[in-house]
């Protein structure tokens, strides 16, 4: 029996919510008594063995070129054959996109219940009981889970990374890998110094900035928090902004240490995709905006008067002209 981790990676580069997986994964091994093991797919660029130091013993490698471009219902297949024989009694994913197209898919192959959006680590002292949040974040529920396999995918930022010492051992994996239905013919990567599914600071705005013309300021904020860039609904689909930076509901859920809106009134379908941020600030000349309810700490001014002033104190305070 192991705990066995989903580690994501894009690009040959091993993904931010992985690493917490791995922490969290190797927690749970240790409250279940049993080895902390993880699986990789296709090429990798990094050092496999040092991510021993987040508690994983030994790390399942199936290096196959085809694997570098993620297909579920491949990857799902791959996953259930190293999983079945390291004898897996709990899988587990970060809960991203890869996360979310895996999982269920794995749940049905191996038979196992799903946890998805799990917040904290299982108890088993009456059974196994995992808190997860449901709601859209606005509650939580503890869930109980009876299969003799269980599968857990993590919501990010909610399990701190722990890094300590030592090394995993890397096992290559000859998997029988089958030819995927989906083919990639090209790809386009998103724009912006920092990717905003993997950003710890975020830098967002609404329609209060009144038109693509003034993005200026928005991104000069974030270049001085070296944050990433996002956008509410409405902008995205006036194409004011890339839909690759919506957040919200029907856009990226994400969890930053820190989220600045700026002229986002806060409509409950941008709130479920921002509400797990450690910290929101909200900067709005409306007092009445239903976003300072949810924010920690909130300004009420002109956005084009408070954003400037603001990465300019920013900008003096790293020294930087």
């Amino acid at each position: 029996m192991s705990v066995l981790i989903f580690i994501d990676t894009a690009e040959g580069v091993v993904k931010k919510a992985s690493l917490e997986a791995l922490s969290y994964g190797a927690k749970a091994a240790e409250i279940l008594g049993t080895p902390a093991e993880a699986v990789v797919l296709g090429t990798v660029k990094e050092d496999l063995a040092a991510l021993g130091k987040y508690g994983v013993k030994k790390i399942h490698h199936v290096n196959n070129e085809s694997l570098n471009h993620q297909d579920a219902q491949v990857f799902t297949n791959v996953i259930a054959q190293v999983a079945g024989a390291c004898g897996a009694s709990l899988v587990v994913f970060s809960n991203n996109l890869s996360g979310k197209a895996i999982a269920p898919r794995l749940s049905v192959r191996l038979k196992a219940g799903l946890v998805s959006g799990a917040v904290a680590l299982p108890d088993p002292s009456n059974g196994f009981l995992v808190k997860k949040n449901v709601f859209s974040g606005k509650a939580f529920a503890t869930v109980t889970v009876n299969t003799e396999i269980r599968i857990i995918t993590l919501n990010a930022n909610s399990y701190q990374t722990l890094a300590g010492e030592g090394t995993a051992e890397v096992v290559p994996f000859q998997a029988n890998v089958e030819t995927g239905k989906v083919k990639v013919t090209n790809v386009t990567k998103a724009s912006g110094e920092v990717l905003l599914t993997e950003a710890e600071i975020v830098v967002s705005a609404g329609r209060g900035m009144k038109g693509p013309e003034n993005w200026g300021i928005v991104e000069e904020l974030a270049k001085s928090l070296h944050a990433a860039t996002a956008c509410s609904r409405p902008v995205a689909d006036a194409h004011w902004r890339p839909h690759n930076e919506h957040v919200g509901q029907t856009g990226f859920a994400i969890a930053p240490n820190l989220y600045i809106a700026i002229g986002i009134s806060g409509a409950i379908q941008h709130l479920a995709g921002v509400n797990r941020s450690k910290v929101i600030v909200v900067i709005n000349k409306d007092p009445e905006a239903p976003f300072f309810k949810a924010a920690d700490y909130g300004i009420v001014g002109d956005a084009f008067e408070v954003v400037p002033k603001m990465t300019a104190a920013i900008k003096k305070l790293k020294g930087v002209a």
